[in-house]
């Protein structure tokens, strides 16, 4: 019996350490601030992703606490290789003066910005005009690709898919409108100081406004030109 007791003493003693320990790393503070770790993530997103955006938000995750916090004094926040400030992503945190270690803190970063969307259903070969199109604010970081921001950019481009009303456009979902087509019959101009040359020739290939177009000439030969609207061939000089 003398040696049942002992045995179980020494079972609560070290029960009761067990339990000490892990109260004391739950209770542990981490060495770092967590302002100045936003602010850091902040800069790096600002000085990244200027254009377009409006607002962000940092949150910072959690890690467990370790024994070796209590040793370091400073610390100091850094960006891991590879890493990006978008969406998901970690955050890098080294001790610099009293201790040796690393620790990587999960830090989701939300983006807006503005982006173009549809303002009305529309049909896939639509001709997007101005009234088709609104400049919204949007959550970048949901959005995957690049978006369009202007809304000339994409005025007069035709719509390869249906996108529904609010739908975000990417520079993918368009293509320029064709103002030759091959077999068209074109006007082809040649100007230079003090002259114009004019001729007719037959579009080989389709070509938007500003985009290269090959043509054969009444007398067989083959011209590069820039399609212009009016089915008419700039030459260069």
């Amino acid at each position: 019996m003398p040696f049942a007791r002992f045995t179980q003493g020494c079972f609560k003693a070290l029960a009761l350490a067990c339990a000490c320990t892990g109260a004391a790393l739950a209770q542990l503070a981490p060495p770092f601030d967590e302002n100045s770790l936003r602010t850091y993530v902040s800069q790096q997103v600002a000085s990244s992703n200027g254009e377009g955006v409006t607002r962000f938000d940092v949150k910072l995750g959690i890690v467990e606490a370790q024994p070796s916090w209590a040793l370091c004094r400073r610390t100091e926040p850094f960006t891991p290789a590879g890493a990006r400030f978008w969406g998901r992503s970690s955050l890098g945190v080294r001790c610099v003066d009293g201790a040796t270690w690393s620790v990587l803190l999960p830090v989701t970063v939300t983006i807006w910005g503005h982006g173009i969307v549809a303002a009305n259903p529309l049909p896939a070969g639509a001709v997007l005009m101005p009234q088709d199109l609104r400049d919204q604010e949007i959550e970048l970081t949901r959005e995957a690709g690049t978006l369009v921001r202007d809304v000339s950019w994409l005025t007069g481009r035709t719509l390869t898919r249906a996108v529904n009303a609010g739908q975000t456009l990417r520079p993918d979902m368009v293509r320029t409108t064709s103002v030759v087509q091959a077999g068209d019959a074109v006007r082809l101009r040649l100007s230079g100081p003090g002259f114009t040359i004019a001729a007719t020739g037959q579009a080989l290939n389709n070509a938007g406004a500003g985009e290269s177009v090959r043509v054969k000439t009444e007398l067989g030969k083959i011209v590069t030109g820039t399609a212009r609207d009016g089915r008419q061939v700039d030459l260069a000089f």
